[in-house]
């Protein structure tokens, strides 16, 4: 009899060690769906700067047996801890771009999952260490994406950062199935 063992990891940002409520009101990431102000419904944090706020999940769940693995993986955005505060069509794209970010390295996440070798006796260790690689390389990204646009004041790299987004989702549109 094959034992399976379940383990389910989450990141998301603003990157602070919060857990998903069982009433949070998730959206999962689609191309035929953008984000619109009616998802975020979380209160606007009154000490902070921000036009808005998107948090994100990355999660991954692991089925392991004593042969072999599968696993199933989601990015999602949440309704409750998202908000804006200064909401234009504009702020908008800027949040979207964090939700497409999360997806590009969701699909990154499928990609190395995907090629990983099963290993009955390393592969805790293993897939812990995909998994940090590539949130740690996200939340490089998503903290690359407001520095170089100043939160998107700086107009001209937001555009830059649109298209880069873009292009990431349709290099890793091979992987967009997880």
């Amino acid at each position: 009899m094959n034992k399976l063992i379940f383990y389910t990891v989450f990141f998301f940002l603003p990157v602070a060690i919060t857990a998903q409520t069982a009433d949070e009101e998730l959206l999962e990431w689609s191309s035929s769906r953008r984000l619109n102000w009616n998802d975020y419904k979380g209160k606007p944090d009154p000490a902070s700067d921000a036009a808005a706020t998107t948090t994100t999940y990355l999660s991954i769940e692991y089925k392991i047996s004593s042969s072999d693995f599968g696993y199933q993986i989601k990015s999602r955005f949440s309704k409750n801890r998202s908000w804006g505060l200064h909401k234009s069509d504009y702020i908008l794209s800027h949040e979207q771009g964090h939700f497409d970010i999360a997806e590009i390295f969701a699909r990154k996440l499928h990609k190395k999952m995907s090629e990983y070798n099963f290993n009955k006796r390393t592969y805790q260790k293993d897939l812990k260490k995909i998994y940090e690689d590539i949130t740690d390389e996200k939340e490089q990204m998503q903290n690359d994406y407001d520095r170089e646009t100043r939160h998107s004041i700086n107009r001209e790299k937001q555009a830059e950062w649109l298209k880069k987004i873009e292009k990431m989702l349709n290099e890793y549109a091979n992987w967009a199935d997880y």
